[in-house]
C-alpha cells in the first residue's frame, strides 16, 4: 500500500457508461461523509460497474483496494481474499484476521468489497474489525442487501430511467448489429422503448437483449420478450419483481441459444474465476459436447454477451453464472462436471510441478496465480470426495503458494488434507515436507525442524516401496535451512554435504537436488567459506540461466550479492541484487523482494549513495511489513543492514535520512 490504486478482480466495463448522474452524486456525497457505504440493488442493476466508474472516472485521485467476492463459495477464503488484494503476504503464524488488522492499522485506503450478498454476516464482522483497527480506513460495499455495520450509509441503485435505459440499449445494439440504422428512425425507437419497458431498465438485461440483435430483428425480440415465461422462475410472490425480470431476461437469452451453447453455459458455471479456451475444453467437453463444439459455443456465448472476454481470458457475470448453475443441477451433471473441473486443475498443478525445473517455471507461477480461485475450488471438492487426490494436489501446489506468499492457504489445505480420512498406504511424505516448508517460512522453525527430521527418517527407512532419493534430498534441504535459520550453519553444512556426497549427481538432475545444493551454498557462506560459496553460487546461477529457471537463480544471486558486500564490492553486490529483484518480481515473491531491497540498499550505502540507500531501505521496510516480519534472512545479512543504515545516516544526517526513508516507504520516488 504505497498510495497506488491496487485492484483485485475489478470487473470490466463494456462500452460507454450511460446515465447514473444522480446516483453517482449521491454515492460521492455518502463516501465523503461516512466510513461505511453500501450500494444496494437487485442483481444486474450495475452496482459494481457504477462503483468502479465513480472511483476511476469521477474520483481518479482516490486510492482504493478492490476485492471481488462473488466467486467465494463460502466465508473460509474471505480474509485471504482481502489480504491478497491489499498486498499482504503474511509470513507469520498469526491468525489471518489479526495480521490483516495489523497491516491496515496505520493505513487509510478505501476498501471496496464487491458482491457481498452471500457473505453478509461474515463481511459485516470483518468490516467492523477492520474499521476499528484502522481509523483511516473506509469501506465501500456492493450487495443486494445492507451489511448492517454500525454507521453504514446505504445508497440504493435503482434501475435506469427510461431515457437512460434506451440510450444503453441502443449503444449496445449499435455494437452488436452493425446493420441497424445509425440515425435511429422512429420505428426503431418505438420498438426499443417497448423492449426497455419490458426489461424494466436493468442494465444486464438490456445488454443481453442487445446482444441478441446479431441474429434477430428488434421486432422479433420484442415479440419474444412479451410472451416469454422463465422456466426457472419462482412460483412464490416473494421474489422481487425486478429480480423476476432479470431472471426472465436471462432465461429468454438462454432459450435463444443453441442447444450446445446452453449446455456449455451450464457447465461453465463450475469455474470460480477467469478461464481460457483450453480450460473450457478440458472441463466442459465430452461425447455430448466435443472439444470443437466447445470452441464454437464459447465464441457464440461471447457474441451474445453471456460470456465476457478480455484477451485470452473469459469470465461469466455472477447472475448469468447462477442461472447456468441452476440448469447444471437440473441436468443432473453438477457433480460430474465438478469432478472434471477438479481433475483438470489437479492435472494443471502436476504439470506445473513437473515444469518447475525448466524455462516454463515463471509462466507456471503466473498461471497458477491466475487460476487461484479454481485451484481452491478443486481442492475443496477433492477434500469432500477424494481426500487422497486432495493430499497430492495440496502437496504439489503448496511450494508454488509458499514462494508467492500464500502461506496461510497452503498450510490450511495441507493440514485439512493430512487430517482427512484416506485409504491405507496413501503417500504422505510430500505433503508433510511441504507443510514443513510452509511452517519454516512462517517463522515456526522448531516445528519445521521436527518435520524435517521425520521426513529424513521416513526417506531413509527401508522397504517402503518408494524411491527415496529425492525424498532424502528434500528432507535435508528443509533440515539444512532450518539449521541455518536457527543459527547452526555448521550443522547445515554437515547434513547437506553428507547427503550430496552419498548421492552423486549434478545439481540439475532434479528439482530436489537443486534445492539441496542451494541449501549447501547458503551453509558455505554462513561458515565463512566464501570462495567455495561463490563458486557454488556461480555454478548454480549459470545453470539456472541456461535453463531459464528463476527461483533458484534468485537465491544464487542473493548469495553472490551477500558475498560481494562482505568483500566490499558494492557494484557487484548491486548487480546481483537487481537480478534477484527482477526474478522475485516475476514470481510475485514479496519476501524475496524485501530481501533483495535490503541487499540493494546496503550496496548503495557501500557505493557512497546514501539517498538511494535510505529510499531503498524504506521501500524494503514496507514490504517487510507486508509479510508481517521484522527484517529477516540468513543471520549474516543483519550486520550488513545495520552497517548500511549507519553509513547512510552518517553521510546524510538523521533528518535527511528519515525524509528519504519515508519517500521509499510511500513509493513516491522512482
Amino acid at each position: 500500500m504505497r498510495g497506488d490504486r491496487r485492484e483485485s478482480g475489478v470487473p470490466g466495463v463494456a462500452g460507454v457508461f450511460v446515465g447514473r448522474g444522480r446516483e453517482l452524486a449521491a454515492l460521492r456525497t455518502a463516501l465523503a461523509g461516512s466510513r461505511v457505504v453500501t450500494v444496494v440493488g437487485p442483481g444486474g442493476v450495475g452496482k459494481s460497474r457504477s462503483a468502479r466508474h465513480l472511483l476511476e472516472q469521477a474520483d481518479p485521485g482516490r486510492a482504493f483496494v478492490w476485492v471481488e467476492l462473488s466467486r467465494l463459495p463460502d466465508a473460509s477464503g474471505l480474509v485471504d481474499a482481502v489480504a491478497a488484494a491489499c498486498g499482504l503476504a503474511d509470513h507469520t503464524s498469526r491468525e489471518p484476521t489479526e495480521a490483516l488488522c495489523a497491516w491496515l492499522a496505520h493505513r487509510g485506503p478505501l476498501l471496496v468489497l464487491d458482491s457481498c450478498e452471500h457473505l453478509v454476516p461474515e463481511v459485516r464482522a470483518l468490516a467492523a474489525q477492520l474499521l476499528t483497527a484502522s481509523p483511516g480506513l473506509s469501506v465501500l460495499a456492493t450487495s443486494r442487501e445492507p451489511l448492517g455495520v454500525p454507521g453504514e450509509h446505504v445508497v440504493e441503485l435503482p434501475p435506469l430511467r427510461s431515457e437512460e435505459a434506451l440510450e444503453l440499449f441502443l449503444s449496445r445494439a449499435a455494437v452488436a448489429a452493425a446493420w441497424l440504422p445509425r440515425n435511429r428512425p422512429p420505428a426503431l425507437l418505438e420498438v426499443a422503448r417497448d423492449i426497455c419497458r419490458h426489461l424494466q431498465g436493468i442494465p444486464l438485461t438490456l445488454e443481453l437483449a442487445a446482444a441478441q440483435l446479431t441474429l434477430h430483428a428488434p421486432q422479433d425480440l420484442a415479440a419474444r420478450l412479451r410472451r416469454h415465461v422463465d422456466p426457472l422462475a419462482s412460483d412464490t410472490p416473494r421474489d422481487p419483481r425486478r429480480h423476476q425480470s432479470l431472471r426472465t431476461t436471462i432465461g429468454w437469452s438462454h432459450e435463444l441459444c443453441e442447444p450446445a451453447e446452453r449446455l456449455l453455459w451450464a457447465r461453465l458455471s463450475v469455474f470460480a474465476g477467469p478461464f481460457d479456451e483450453a480450460d473450457a475444453r478440458a472441463v466442459c467437453s465430452d461425447e455430448a459436447l466435443p472439444a470443437a463444439g466447445v470452441t464454437a459455443a464459447l465464441d457464440a456465448l461471447v457474441a451474445k454477451s453471456v460470456v465476457r472476454k478480455a484477451g485470452q481470458e473469459h469470465t461469466v457475470l455472477d447472475t448469468v453464472r447462477e442461472y447456468g448453475g441452476m440448469w447444471l443441477g437440473r441436468l443432473g451433471q453438477r457433480d460430474g462436471i465438478r469432478r472434471r473441473h477438479a481433475a483438470h486443475f489437479h492435472h494443471l498443478v502436476r504439470q506445473a510441478d513437473q515444469g518447475w525445473l525448466s524455462s516454463d517455471q515463471g509462466s507456471w507461477y503466473q498461471r497458477l496465480r491466475a487460476r487461484h480461485r479454481d485451484l481452491c475450488a478443486a481442492l475443496d471438492f477433492q477434500l469432500r470426495t477424494e481426500p487422497a487426490q486432495a493430499l497430492d494436489m495440496a502437496a504439489r501446489v503448496a511450494f508454488f503458494w509458499s514462494c508467492c506468499g500464500r502461506l496461510h492457504e497452503a498450510q490450511t489445505y495441507l493440514q485439512r488434507a493430512l487430517n482427512s480420512p484416506r485409504p491405507d498406504g496413501t503417500d504422505i511424505a510430500r505433503p508433510r515436507w511441504a507443510l514443513g516448508v510452509v511452517l519454516l517460512l512462517r517463522g515456526e522453525h522448531e516445528h519445521a525442524h521436527r518435520i524435517a527430521l521425520a521426513c529424513q527418517a521416513f526417506a531413509m527407512a527401508p522397504g517402503d516401496g518408494h524411491d527415496d532419493r529425492d525424498r532424502r534430498l528434500d528432507a535435508v534441504y528443509l533440515l539444512g535451512i532450518s539449521h541455518l535459520m536457527a543459527g547452526r550453519p555448521l550443522a547445515a553444512r554437515i547434513v547437506t554435504d553428507n547427503v550430496l556426497d552419498g548421492l552423486p549427481g549434478t545439481p540439475f538432475d532434479s528439482a530436489a537436488r537443486l534445492r539441496c545444493h542451494l541449501a549447501r551454498t547458503f551453509a558455505l557462506t554462513a561458515t565463512g567459506l566464501r570462495h567455495e560459496a561463490r563458486a557454488a553460487a556461480e555454478e548454480l546461477r549459470a545453470g539456472c540461466v541456461a535453463l531459464g529457471e528463476y527461483w533458484t537463480r534468485s537465491y544464487a544471486d542473493y548469495q553472490l550479492s551477500l558475498i560481494s558486500l562482505i568483500e566490499d564490492r558494492p557494484a557487484s553486490a548491486a548487480r546481483h541484487a537487481r537480478s534477484m529483484l527482477a526474478a522475485k518480481h516475476r514470481l510475485g515473491d514479496s519476501f524475496g523482494t524485501a530481501l533483495g531491497l535490503d541487499l540493494l540498499a546496503a550496496a548503495h550505502a557501500a557505493d557512497g549513495d546514501p539517498v538511494q540507500a535510505a529510499r531503498t531501505s524504506g521501500a524494503g521496510h514496507t514490504l517487510w511489513q507486508s509479510v508481517g516480519h521484522p527484517q529477516r534472512g540468513t543471520p549474516e545479512l543483519a550486520p550488513l543492514r545495520a552497517e548500511s543504515e549507519r553509513r547512510a545516516r552518517a553521510r546524510l544526517g538523521d533528518d535527511a535520512y528519515e525524509a528519504a526513508y519515508q519517500e521509499g516507504m510511500r513509493g513516491t520516488w522512482t
